[in-house]
């Protein structure tokens, strides 16, 4: 379905860092953060969390923009794909997580559902990265948090900032994922909900 009289497009998320990746696609949109419970259901794995989340935001937020198209996204990052890493309470969670990551492969699975107001349809991606760390010694995961305070951020590392020196090498088919929306998804789940970025 093209939507002949201009699209009305929905951010389902409170995160900055989602605004200004879907501020690349220079497409007009309206942001609406979800009231949702995202505590992890009893042996729900982590990829499934991120989906099943990015599906609630989605659909939380549609119920209130009838006639739009409703982007929500979730990232969830594990090391034994059992459990997931939440965004750190304080400093001292902070260090704790980057303590237990370093050395470790660290999967974050980032998440998207595009949900379409007028048709109650909905299309999903989810896109996995791969981020080995460097082996960390206190002091410097310490010194990192001090200067990139990533306490807002699962994994408690902002890849895009300081936190690059503290990984060898990430592992992407969409480097956009990582940093908490899948771009290269989106564009397609938007296109086929007929409209296209370009």
């Amino acid at each position: 379905m093209i939507f002949s009289d201009g699209p009305k497009l929905v951010l389902a998320s409170a995160s900055r860092y989602r605004r200004a990746l879907l501020d690349q696609l220079r497409l007009a949109y309206s942001v609406c953060p979800p009231a949702i419970d995202e505590t992890p259901r009893e042996g729900e794995r982590p990829r499934a969390l991120a989906e099943r989340l990015a599906r609630e935001k989605a659909c939380a937020v549609a119920r209130r923009h009838a006639g739009a198209l409703v982007i929500g996204s979730d990232q969830v990052a594990t090391l034994d794909d059992l459990s997931a890493f939440s965004k750190p309470a304080d400093h001292a969670d902070a260090l704790a997580q980057l303590t237990r990551m370093s050395g470790q492969t660290v999967v974050f699975h980032t998440a998207v559902c595009v949900y379409n107001t007028r048709t109650q349809r909905e299309r999903h991606a989810i896109v996995p990265t791969e981020v080995r760390f460097r082996a960390l010694d206190p002091e410097m995961i310490d010194a990192y948090l001090r200067l990139d305070q990533p306490y807002d951020c699962a994994g408690s590392a902002k890849i895009e900032s300081l936190g690059i020196a503290l990984v060898e090498r990430v592992r992407s088919d969409d480097p956009s994922a990582l940093l908490g929306l899948p771009l290269i998804a989106l564009v397609d789940l938007l296109a086929a909900e007929g409209l296209p970025v370009l």
